[in-house]
């Protein structure tokens, strides 16, 4: 990725805006665990440097990907690639509508073709388990009621005045809004994707032209726990919803702040070894459950890409996962590149001990 930002350098503006839409399309990807493929990044270099037209891009992308055999590894990188070009041609265009259909219409150009319910709105209620909320799930908007809430945020919105207001209240607004309508959950899957790309467009709508786009990119993952994070409340436990994580991505994103974006802080229980004194098992135990939740929510998932997430070194993570594999949890299927993992439901782990010791007695 870090070579996209050698445009900006160059100082070639059209060749930079380019390369900062292909940045924040193909780190968008990383929010449901797919990484796009060289060959994308090879085509997309071509399209920055006027090689090809974006028409050209999603040509040869249709064309590549009716050679290829479709099994459940190649179709994961395929939508990859495709939404990455999808969405690198809507932040290239110059025009916007701040409504509903807009928002629909964009998911529906990013999946068509991919999912069958392309910019259909959802007619069924959803869950989904959170490594953020070690398995949790937000409460997402009832089906019967989406389009009829959607309709009335954005209504809400467009009545809104940011007239008089700082900064510091424009940002805490617009973290309010998009944590809304992702709350909407409007789709059966891709609402992420969708919901950065709009935010985007409607950020450029406000004036914010020149917003470093290469943040989506460097912390898409960050950006969505944080919307999590912004829906979800457990008073039994003191947790309360919050927007303070996606206000430090919005004031980094808006006006150069130097916010330090931290994946592990966010999770439910995590304890900052560093501020907070606890026994060392129970900071071990925390970094464990993190790293295996992680894992629980993307099977395919490396070790690296762990690390990258949770911003600790390698050698922690292969130590947590080592720690992981000796209790039984996880167990590696296939190669470190391109195998998967399988995770072991802890209750049964714990019966199967429980077994070996009474036959042992």
């Amino acid at each position: 990725m870090s070579n996209f930002d050698k445009y900006k350098r160059l100082g070639e503006p059209e060749k930079y805006e380019k390369a900062q839409n292909w940045q924040a399309a193909i780190g968008l990807q990383e929010v449901d665990g797919l990484k796009p493929s060289d060959y994308l990044i090879k085509t997309a270099f071509s399209n920055i440097e006027g090689e090809i037209t974006i028409e050209e891009v999603k040509a040869r992308l249709d064309s590549y990907y009716k050679e290829k055999a479709t099994d459940t590894d190649s179709a994961r990188i395929q939508e990859a690639d495709k939404v990455s070009a999808r969405i690198a041609e809507i932040l290239g265009e110059k025009t916007f509508s701040f409504s509903p259909a807009e928002y629909i219409g964009i998911h529906k150009r990013l999946f068509e073709g991919l999912y069958k319910f392309a910019g259909i709105i959802r007619d069924y209620n959803i869950t989904k388990d959170e490594w953020v909320l070690c398995g949790d799930t937000v409460y997402y908007a009832t089906a019967i009621h989406l389009r009829e809430t959607l309709e009335y945020d954005f209504r809400q919105e467009k009545l809104f005045s940011y007239k008089g207001l700082s900064t510091k209240q424009i940002i805490e607004h617009i973290a309010r809004f998009v944590s809304g309508i992702w709350q909407l959950h409007v789709f059966g899957e891709g609402n992420t994707r969708t919901t950065a790309v709009f935010l985007i467009k409607y950020l450029r709508s406000l004036g914010f032209k020149d917003v470093d786009n290469s943040m989506f990119a460097q912390n898409s993952f960050y950006f969505r726990n944080a919307l999590v994070r912004a829906n979800y409340e457990d008073l039994t436990r003191g947790v309360i919803k919050t927007n303070e994580h996606l206000i430090r991505f919005l004031e980094n994103l808006l006006v150069g702040g130097k916010n330090v974006l931290k994946n592990r802080v966010l999770q439910i229980g995590w304890v900052d070894n560093d501020t907070v004194k606890h026994p060392k098992d129970t900071v071990n135990d925390t970094v464990n459950d993190t790293v295996l939740s992680i894992i629980k929510s993307n099977v395919t998932i490396t070790a690296s890409e762990i690390a990258e997430q949770l911003n600790i070194g390698i050698a922690t993570v292969k130590r947590k996962i080592k720690a992981l594999k000796d209790k039984g949890l996880i167990q590696r299927v296939g190669s470190d590149k391109t195998g998967h993992w399988k995770v072991t439901d802890a209750k049964i782990v714990a019966g199967m001990k429980k077994l070996e010791g009474m036959l042992d007695e």
